[in-house]
C-alpha cells in the first residue's frame, strides 16, 4: 500500500513539472520604435517638427515629442516638447531658439520600459528681418521711409515734408505710422506694405506717432489739433484731455488698449499722462513741464518712459504702475523715449548731456551704457529685444550730417551715407 502510494505521487508531481515546463513565457516589453520629422517652418526663433512612432515596444507610450540642444544627442533631460501619447505621427512646435545658431532635435517616445530616441537632425535658425521706419532728406524735402536689413523704400516721393515713426510686423504685413504735409497741413498717416492712408482730413494739423497690431486690428496712436486720438481700424477716437493733449506711444494687451503721452495740468504745465481703455490718469503733477515718450505693457506692468524737468534740468525717468525712478541725476538734461521689457530685463533708450552734445543710452535696469563718445550730438529713439540681442535705432551727427543709425548689442551701422540728414525713429525685429 505505502508503496502504490509513493508511486502516485510521484506520478502526480511528474506531471505537474510537465505542465509547468510546457507554459509560454511571458512577452518581454521593450521601448517603442520613433522617427524624427524633418523640421518645417524655420525662423529665427522657431522651428517645426515632430516624430512618428511605427511601435510601442508592447506598452502603451505615455509620453511622446522632440527633444533638442545646441550640442548633439538631445534628451528630456533638457529641452524638449510634450505631445501626447499613444503611435502615429505628431507635430511638435519648437520656441525660445536663438537666432543664427544651430540646433540638433531627436523625436523620443516613452513607455514602462524608457524612452526610445529616433535619428538625429541638425539645422540652424535664420537671420532675424529688422524693420526701421524714419525719414532722410532727398532734396529740400523729408522722405518717409522704411528700411528692412539695411534696404530703404520710400514711402512718399519727396513732394512734401514727411516722416515715418512708428513700424510694426504682423506676419507678412509691414505697418508704418507717420505724417505727410499735404498743402499747409499735416496729415497723419498709415502705410501698409508701402500703401499710404489717410487717417486725418488734412483741416487741421495731425500726426500718428505709434502704431501697434493686435490679431486683426490696428491701432494707431496720434494727434490733431482737437487733442490726443487713437484710430483702430482708421475710425478715430478722442482720448479724454485738453486740446494740447499728446499721444506718443500706443500697447495693446489682450483686451486693454494703453496710450502715454501728455496732457496739460490744472491748466498749468505739461505732465505725463497713461490712458487705459480711454480712461486718462496723470503720472506727474509737479510745478514743472514733464512728458510722456514710450511705453510698454509686461503682464500686468506698466512702464512708460520720458523726462521731467526740476527747476534748471529734464531728468530721464520711467514709471512702473505709476511709480518714478530717475534715471539720470540732473546734472544735465536727459531725456527717455524708448522702453522693452524682455523678461525681467527692462530696456530704455533716450540720451544725457555731458556738457559739448547729447549722447545716445541705452539703460539696463536702471544701469547707463553710452552707445556713442559725446564727440557729436546722437538720438537713440526706438528699442527692440529680440531674443539676447538688443536693437537700438536713432541718429548720430557725422560731418554735422545726421546719419540714421542702428545699433546691436552697442556696434553701430549706418542705414545712411551721410550725404543728407536722416534718422531712425522706430525699430521692429521678426
Amino acid at each position: 500500500m505505502k508503496i502504490v502510494s509513493l508511486f502516485i505521487l510521484v506520478s502526480v508531481i511528474s506531471l505537474n513539472c510537465k505542465k509547468d515546463s510546457s507554459t509560454p513565457n511571458s512577452p518581454v516589453i521593450g521601448i517603442p520604435t520613433v522617427t524624427t520629422v524633418a523640421m518645417s517652418a524655420i525662423t529665427a526663433t522657431t522651428a517645426s517638427s515632430g516624430g512618428n512612432i511605427s511601435a510601442d515596444g508592447g506598452a502603451a507610450v505615455t509620453a511622446r515629442g522632440v527633444c533638442w540642444g545646441t550640442s548633439s544627442g538631445p534628451v528630456i533631460a533638457g529641452n524638449h516638447t510634450t505631445d501626447g501619447n499613444g503611435t502615429g505621427s505628431f507635430t511638435s512646435n519648437i520656441t525660445g531658439l536663438a537666432p543664427v545658431t544651430t540646433y540638433f532635435v531627436r523625436a523620443y517616445a516613452t513607455n514602462s520600459t524608457g524612452t526610445a530616441y529616433g535619428n538625429e537632425l541638425s539645422y540652424g535658425t535664420s537671420t532675424p528681418d529688422i524693420y526701421v521706419a524714419g525719414y532722410e532728406f532727398v532734396a529740400t524735402k523729408t522722405v518717409a521711409k522704411v528700411w528692412k536689413n539695411g534696404i530703404a523704400t520710400d514711402l512718399t516721393n519727396g513732394v512734401n515734408q514727411a516722416s515715418a515713426q512708428s513700424v510694426y510686423v504682423s506676419g507678412t504685413d509691414v505697418y508704418v505710422a507717420g505724417y505727410e504735409l499735404v498743402a499747409t497741413k499735416s496729415v497723419a498717416k498709415l502705410w501698409k506694405n508701402g500703401v499710404g492712408t489717410s487717417l486725418s482730413n488734412g483741416l487741421n494739423n495731425a500726426q500718428a506717432n505709434s502704431v501697434f497690431v493686435s490679431g486683426n486690428d490696428v491701432y494707431v496712436a496720434g494727434s490733431d489739433l482737437g487733442g490726443a486720438k487713437v484710430w483702430k481700424n482708421g475710425i478715430a477716437a478722442s482720448l479724454p484731455g485738453g486740446n494740447y493733449s499728446y499721444a506718443t506711444s500706443i500697447y495693446v494687451s489682450g483686451s486693454d488698449v494703453y496710450v502715454a503721452g501728455y496732457d496739460i495740468y490744472n491748466g498749468a504745465n505739461t505732465a505725463v499722462k497713461v490712458w487705459k481703455n480711454g480712461v486718462g490718469t496723470f503720472l506727474t503733477n509737479g510745478p514743472f513741464n514733464a512728458f510722456g515718450e514710450g511705453l510698454f505693457v509686461s503682464g500686468t506692468d506698466v512702464y512708460v518712459v520720458g523726462e521731467e524737468s526740476n527747476i534748471t534740468k529734464s531728468v530721464a525717468k520711467v514709471w512702473k504702475n505709476g511709480v518714478a525712478t530717475s534715471l539720470t541725476n540732473g546734472s544735465y538734461d536727459a531725456d527717455a523715449y524708448s522702453v522693452f521689457v524682455s523678461g525681467t530685463d527692462v530696456y530704455i533708450v533716450g540720451d544725457e548731456y555731458n556738457g559739448s552734445n547729447f549722447v545716445a543710452k541705452v539703460w539696463k535696469n536702471g544701469v547707463a551704457t553710452s552707445l556713442t563718445n559725446g564727440t557729436s550730438l546722437a538720438d537713440p529713439f526706438s528699442v527692440f529685444v529680440y531674443g539676447s540681442d538688443v536693437y537700438v535705432t536713432g541718429f548720430e551727427t557725422i560731418s554735422s550730417v545726421g546719419v540714421a543709425k542702428v545699433w546691436k548689442n552697442g556696434i553701430a551701422t549706418s542705414l545712411t551715407n551721410g550725404t543728407k540728414s536722416a534718422q531712425g525713429d522706430g525699430i521692429f525685429v521678426k
